[in-house]
């Protein structure tokens, strides 16, 4: 169950979504950073935010990925879900996001982010739809449209994309299949 301000208002801002783009840490995982002895880093990715992805890429949404640390499990997990649009290492977003919105030629009002962090706040001040976590930083709790039930890396992804489909009338289709 996503959480708002204004219900109405978020399902129609739903409707002109044709990009979802997402934070890493704290949002596609549960935020606690893991490394091993000699400095191996491991992180957790639910399949349920997996999924959801896959059936936005099927309904014809585009996800892309925009985070300010790099890694190769996210390269892989990114390829496997067929996400083309991974910015690692990029800690201005909001310099990314204006690179994404000039090379596809988007309306900022057709992209939907999630974030959890102060880094994100430039992001969802520009999007047609914010949304944020349970654990996310209070001022980016009261700066989005939307926060989901679920913490990140527990499913919070697959509620936006739930969310998402369901207000443009999409979700009828993985029902009924």
């Amino acid at each position: 169950m996503i959480y708002n301000i204004d219900q109405d208002d978020a399902e129609s801002r739903a409707k002109e979504i044709s990009l979802l783009l997402l934070d890493v840490d704290g949002v596609l995982t549960d935020g606690r950073l893991y490394f091993s002895n000699s400095g191996e880093e491991f992180k957790a990715f639910h399949s349920l935010d997996g999924h959801g992805i896959k059936m936005l890429k099927q309904a014809g949404i585009e996800v892309g990925i925009i985070t300010g640390r790099s890694s190769a499990l996210l390269e892989k997990r990114a390829a496997d879900l067929g996400i083309e649009l991974l910015y690692q290492g990029r800690e201005d977003k909001l310099n990314v996001l204006d690179e994404i919105i000039s090379s596809r030629g988007i309306a900022k009002s057709s992209i939907a982010y999630v974030g959890d962090d102060l880094p994100d706040l430039p992001v969802l001040n520009c999007v047609g739809l914010g949304f944020s976590v349970p654990g996310g930083h209070p001022t980016i709790k009261k700066s989005v449209h939307a926060i989901t039930a679920y913490s990140g890396g527990m499913g919070a992804v697959r509620e936006v994309t739930d969310f998402i489909l369901t207000s443009q009338h999409k979700m009828e289709s993985f029902l009924n299949s």
